[in-house]
């Protein structure tokens, strides 16, 4: 039943991180890859809130391993930071790779406290 739970807000959450993807790269003329960026910061947020939550298992499943698991993918982090490094970019791939490990950290404890408070 987990597995099911999971697929569900995966099939949201992959969507979703699309079109948020190629909505925010469509507004940004740079070679950062901001859509990425942006969308792996939201679901860490996203996933520190609902871990400082007390959740049932099930919506945790759905929102936590699901939504937020498909929504920020930090598998696009390595091809799109050799893609930078491949083009030229050393300090833009290098800046990617930290801000987005740093952000991403951030953001997670950022929703942790969030949730703290207000609870």
């Amino acid at each position: 039943m987990t597995v099911l739970l999971v697929a569900l807000g995966a099939a949201i959450g992959a969507p979703l991180r699309h079109r948020a993807g190629r909505a925010i790269r469509a507004r940004h003329a740079s070679t950062f890859p901001w859509g990425a960026f942006t969308v792996n910061v939201a679901g860490s947020l996203l996933l520190g809130y609902l871990i400082g939550l007390p959740v049932a298992p099930w919506l945790a499943a759905v929102l936590g391993a699901g939504l937020c698991g498909a929504l920020s993918r930090y598998s696009t982090l390595s091809p799109e930071t050799l893609r930078l490094v491949r083009d030229g970019e050393r300090a833009l791939g290098s800046a990617y790779a930290a801000g987005s490990v740093l952000a991403g950290l951030g953001a997670a404890y950022a929703g942790l406290l969030l949730a703290q408070t207000a609870g």
